[in-house]
């Protein structure tokens, strides 16, 4: 079996709150990929913001390795217990290594534990030598010489190590000596910080050929649950063979799962259903797996059940990951092929790039070539994921691994393109990569500093690396200044992004109304895409305007469907259908312009289902609407940052209700400020912030009354002066009022 066919890569996929984090770590912890000392809750999400919201922003990908439970067709080969060769021996050694590790413990160097085994060897009259030089044979010739730390009776060859953990490359090592010696029996023996770990390797006639242990590589990709994260999810997907499919089963099927079943079967992967949080006292385990069987069409007897928390089920996920999922079906013997599905930028060794090899192999320090940019790098430093970045030698065909390029200019390593050797650059095929995201939600971002315009745009540089989805072009508006238009795939897309620059680059900023894209068709014949109200053109010289529409699927118990098609109705929403998951929960399938579901539906539909609704959304297309400027002038000036693109029938009740929020968030002045919402020279809402009033006639304490009154006067005139040349500064709250109607 070559070593491609022992690697599984797989991906978990699921709705947002459905413990694909917690059944990674368990997976994590099964399979011995961290000691217990550095395994944590969320152990995959890296970022801060990721564990104080409880949700995964990032994919993030992990190798691990796993030996299935010995069956009796492979017991031949590996099993230590049954007794088939040199059981009387082999226990008498294993006892004498047990008491080493008993009396030593942990931390010592190897020659310390080859010096205490000697000496219990001796004690129990086991015959052994050390370092005998054993002939290494290949088609009967001698080729070379073989010193292993012990010998024991003429029959066992002993390897003694001290690592943290016994690895594939010592196992293939020590493999390999024994395939090249008369002797049939190698035990390779870690003492490791949990004990004393004993790996038995045959070399008898039927197993000559075969692999030590069927010791199999899993590269898992933990990935988002949100539909603003759909294309983490896709770019996984394309890095991987199969999927486990994750569902709580408290909570049954929702709107994402279905988004991101679908994508995988876009992507021809295998999936494995798996009923999650079993141990909980109100799961319905039954029922869940008759959704799912329901609705994915899946036969009963391939759905697992299983606890991320207590790890119940687990190692039979993995069993089925071995058994169900296909190895890679790359050439070895083809040039150099690799996908780069992720990237990040580090400040010392420049560009990593995140890639799955698909054909041929990369060694540390050869030559590279991006295919799409023609950027030529050297691969400084190329290895696994165990989550941290760990070096090795090289990447082989089918493995997932990182390639540290030394790149400074991030633009240059794109996500999507195809990686292959510098040599190969000519021959070599580009892979289809990925297709474009086309983003939702448009916003504008400023720096509260103009001075802070080049941090900005080095900081968007990188994120883009980290960030695939995102999109930027640079923007100048007469109000703010400088900065960047920039697209995302939803508000919590919008508001990650604003986060992370304001945590990760210390940058104080300043975000617009968030917009879709409009298309604009002119009297001319011309057409013209905006995507701010301050791109649209004079209204004399539009002809129609077109909004996109998109398909939304809502899950949700069925006492919440009035409230639900009530909301619909009110987004100028075209209801389409309702189905039936199970008996309590449907499906409402409806199309909405996007526009009206970008900034407050999802919190609405929450609200009216009590938190149970859960949502999916598609673009659909472009359609014809009655779409009209709404413009926000603050103490008669018009504020471009404010403005919004919002139907006629609704464009008064939207402006009415704008200002009113902006009267609460704008803070009084020292003179009247008219908040007013106009479509183009009609006023249509107007509110009025009081100036701020000084006692001026605190002072007086007698007199006669035209005293009061002159200062009074005098007060009134410069509030009229102030009224004239004053001007209003508008909070980053104001912005933000927009986003919470």
């Amino acid at each position: 079996m070559s070593a491609a066919e022992k690697i599984r890569n797989f991906c978990i996929i699921a709705h947002i709150d459905h413990g694909k984090s917690t059944l990674a770590d368990r997976l994590l912890e099964v399979t011995h990929t961290l000691a217990k000392r550095e395994m944590k809750d969320q152990l995959l999400d890296t970022m801060d913001l990721e564990r104080e919201r409880g949700i995964t922003i990032k994919l993030q990908p992990v190798r691990m390795e796993w030996t299935p439970p010995q069956t009796n067709a492979d017991s031949k080969q590996t099993n230590a217990d049954k007794g088939l060769l040199y059981e009387d021996l082999s226990y008498s050694v294993r006892g004498a290594i047990f008491e080493v590790r008993k009396q030593l413990g942990s931390g010592h160097k190897e020659n310390v534990y080859q010096k205490a085994l000697a000496l219990e060897l001796k004690q129990r009259s086991i015959p052994f030598v050390q370092e005998k030089e054993i002939t290494v044979s290949y088609k009967g010739a001698k080729v070379g010489v073989y010193r292993p730390d012990f010998l024991v009776d003429n029959k066992i060859i002993l390897e003694i190590k001290a690592l943290p953990l016994i690895g594939r490359k010592e196992e293939a090592q020590l493999w390999n000596y024994l395939k090249g010696t008369p002797h049939k029996l190698a035990l390779l023996v870690n003492f490791g910080p949990d004990g004393a770990e004993i790996k038995r390797l045959i070399n008898s006639d039927q197993s000559a050929s075969s692999p030590p242990e069927s010791v199999y590589v899993l590269n898992l990709i933990d990935t988002p649950g949100h539909v603003d994260f759909t294309y983490e999810v896709s770019r996984s997907l394309a890095a991987c063979e199969g999927a486990i499919l994750v569902v709580d089963s408290t909570q049954g099927i929702e709107a994402q799962t279905i988004a991101n079943v679908h994508l995988a079967q876009q992507h021809k992967l295998k999936i494995i259903p798996v009923v999650n949080k079993i141990d909980l006292p109100n799961a319905e385990r039954e029922k869940t797996a008759a959704e799912i069987v329901n609705v994915f069409g899946f036969k009963k007897e391939d759905i697992l059940f299983a606890s991320g928390k207590t790890g119940e089920g687990v190692e039979e996920i993995l069993q089925q990951i071995v058994a169900r999922i296909p190895s890679p079906n790359g050439k070895e013997d083809q040039p150099l092929r690799a996908l780069i599905f992720d990237s990040k930028y580090d400040q010392h060794r420049g560009v990593v790039i995140f890639v799955r090899i698909v054909d041929g192999q990369l060694k540390k320090n050869e030559k590279i070539q991006m295919l799409g940019t023609k950027t030529q790098s050297q691969a400084l430093e190329v290895g696994f994921f165990k989550p941290k970045l760990f070096p090795a030698i090289e990447l082989a065909t089918g493995e997932v691994g990182y390639i540290v390029t030394g790149l400074r200019e991030v633009r240059k390593a794109r996500v999507g393109d195809t990686v292959t050797t510098l040599q190969s650059s000519n021959t070599a095929k580009a892979l289809p990569g990925y297709k474009q995201v086309k983003p939702m939600v448009y916003a504008s971002i400023f720096p509260t500093s103009g001075d802070d315009y080049p941090l900005l745009r080095d900081a968007m540089d990188k994120l883009k690396l980290n960030d695939a989805a995102l999109e930027f072009e640079a923007e100048n508006l007469p109000a703010l200044g400088f900065g960047f238009r920039a697209g995302f795939l939803g508000l919590l897309h919008m508001d990650i992004v604003q986060e992370r620059l304001s945590r990760e680059y210390d940058l104080d900023l300043i975000l617009t109304a968030p917009s879709v894209e409009y298309k604009v068709n002119l009297k001319n014949g011309d057409s013209k895409i905006v995507h701010t109200p301050a791109e649209l053109p004079d209204p004399s010289h539009i002809e129609s305007v077109e909004e996109p529409w998109v398909l939304v699927e809502i899950l949700i118990p069925q006492k919440y469907i009035g409230g639900v098609m009530e909301l619909i109705t009110a987004r100028r929403g075209i209801y389409k259908n309702t189905d039936y998951v199970r008996e309590d929960r449907v499906m409402i399938t409806a199309e909405i312009p996007l526009a009206n579901i970008i900034i407050d539906f999802y919190d609405k539909l929450k609200s009216i289902s009590s938190g149970y609704a859960s949502l999916n959304y598609e673009l659909l297309d472009l359609r014809e609407a009655e779409l009209v400027k709404l413009d926000i002038l603050v103490a008669q000036e018009k504020v471009d940052a404010l403005s919004l693109i919002v139907h006629k029938e609704v464009a008064e009740s939207e402006g009415r209700s704008l200002v009113e929020k902006l009267k609460t968030v704008i803070p009084r002045q020292q003179f009247e400020v008219a908040l007013q919402a106009a479509i183009g020279s009609k006023i249509v809402a107007r509110e009025t912030i009081p100036a701020m009033r000084k006692d001026v006639t605190a002072k007086l304490y007698g007199g006669d009354v035209t005293r009061k009154m002159k200062l009074l006067e005098k007060q009134k005139k410069g509030k009229k002066r102030l009224k004239r040349v004053g001007s209003v500064d508008i909070p980053q709250e104001a912005f933000l009022a927009i986003l919470k109607k």
